[in-house]
């Protein structure tokens, strides 16, 4: 017998480890309660997860076996499983945020003074991070190597006659959160992914910022699918597969529409690279400036940005769809950001800790690697990246549709005065939103603010 251990990847199909696991032995798959690791996450993902680890139970008793759901640490956990049941090993998905990757080392350490082997698969990513360059000065280069990497095809879903023939009445708790969660689990995940390929993959590259789009059909503007990626619940592999599917069928504005998307998705494989050969990606820069960044770290401008309440609002609509759904769409997630690192000069450990506790797709690696981009600290080829959030509004909500969506003050104010909305007197703001704040920096002043900052950090000036 083997056993597999889930970690953060909630699913029986595509799912490298699992696969390795069944090939030729009985398999059973184990869950492995973890309370320090699920404190490190939001309350909202792990909330998200917990259910997810339901959904994963039900689907392994549909299937004729069940899955062993244990509290405490892994290695005392497998151990004491792999023991029990006489297993020869135990297989895993390799993780690559550092405390996953020092427990995992415990796990292989505790299990050798047993006797029991480990097989480590990669899994989160297309491409294993080791098989390419440690580091490379943009994106672009990224790609280009990491593009020609075969990739794997979805791996087959583990049958009956390959589980234990094991019942397990143990499952996990579920945490209250105050938010709607969207549905957690394989099937939901790939009920979105087939929603998404009907229909918005065809037109992703030209409406994917449309933020009036986002907030008329959200799951067809973009895929919706990052919660399930980063909870492991339905498997990149297969999500690679299936589009690229359709990218071979269609040509011309299709192609590139479809083409775009898949160009999207190597931004996650990317950031894992940066994470699997920086480990500290989450505490320090990536690309340090020659001199200090001198963050301001305005206590008072930092919970503003957080309430959504800076006056710009575009940043403010982004900021309450956080709060609200614990998602941001991806255009306002890029403002937002660069609004607290430039205009606000916060520093972004600050706010990735905040997305952290508020996103429940919050990936490690993604959402540190894209901090650092939009602070100019990561793997940016432009030394300093500002988003104006009043151009950003006006290019890709116009109409407000997005803004008015999540910030009720402003729904009875015309779109083009909201647009234009800190730039306006006053006295004219006052009277068109009297209950909506006035903008907490100046958009000029804040704007070279930063320029100069970090300019000066570059030894610019």
């Amino acid at each position: 017998m083997r056993l597999y251990w889930h970690q953060r990847d909630l699913r029986t199909r595509d799912n490298a480890g699992l696969a390795a696991a069944a090939q030729s032995e009985t398999v059973l798959p184990v869950y492995v309660y973890d309370t320090e690791a699920l404190g490190t996450i939001g309350r909202r993902q792990r909330a998200f997860l917990m259910r997810g680890v339901r959904a994963l139970k039900s689907r392994y008793r549909e299937l004729g076996g069940d899955l062993l759901v244990r509290s405490g640490t892994p290695a005392e956990v497998l151990t004491e499983v792999a023991t029990t049941f006489d297993a020869e090993a135990v297989h895993y998905d390799e993780h690559y945020r550092p405390a996953r990757r020092t427990r995992q080392r415990a796990v292989e350490r505790a299990l050798s003074a047993e006797g029991v082997g480990t097989d480590a698969r990669t899994d989160l990513v297309l491409v294993d991070p080791g098989r390419l360059d440690a580091r490379y000065p943009s994106h672009g280069r990224f790609y280009d190597d990491w593009e020609r990497v075969p990739k794997s095809r979805p791996f087959d879903e583990p049958s009956g006659d390959h589980l234990a023939d094991v019942t397990d009445e143990t499952t996990v708790p579920l945490p209250d959160v105050d938010i709607d969660l969207p549905t957690a689990g394989y099937d939901a995940a790939r009920d979105r992914l087939d929603d998404f390929l009907d229909a918005g993959i065809y037109d992703y590259n030209d409406t994917r910022d449309d933020l009036a789009r986002a907030v008329e059909a959200p799951t067809q503007a973009v895929s919706r699918l990052s919660p399930y990626l980063a909870a492991g619940m339905i498997g990149v592999r297969e999500v690679w597969a299936d589009a690229t599917a359709v990218y071979d069928a269609v040509s011309g504005g299709e192609a590139r529409n479809v083409d775009k998307y898949r160009y999207e998705l190597s931004w996650r494989e990317h950031n894992y690279h940066l994470l699997y050969h920086n480990p500290d990606l989450g505490k320090s820069n990536y690309d340090d400036p020659p001199g200090d960044i001198a963050w301001a770290d305005d206590d008072d401008a930092f919970e503003a940005w957080v309430a959504g309440e800076t006056g710009y609002p575009l940043v403010d609509a982004g900021m309450r769809q956080l709060d609200r759904e614990g998602y941001i769409h991806n255009r306002p997630r890029q403002v937002v950001a660069s609004f607290l690192t430039k205009h606000l000069l916060v520093d972004w450990r600050r706010g990735a800790r905040h997305f952290q506790r508020q996103l429940i797709d919050h990936d490690y690696a993604s959402n540190n690697g894209n901090w650092q981009w939009i602070a100019s600290t990561g793997t940016d080829s432009v030394d300093v990246r500002i988003f104006d959030p009043v151009s950003q509004l006006s290019k890709y909500d116009d109409g407000a549709a997005y803004v008015k969506e999540y910030v009720p003050e402003l729904r009875d104010v015309p779109a083009d005065r909201i647009v234009e909305w800190p730039t306006l007197s006053r006295d004219e703001r006052e009277s068109l939103a009297p209950d909506y704040p006035h903008p907490i920096v100046d958009r000029n002043a804040a704007y070279e603010r930063a320029q100069r900052t970090f300019e000066r950090a570059l030894g610019k000036r």
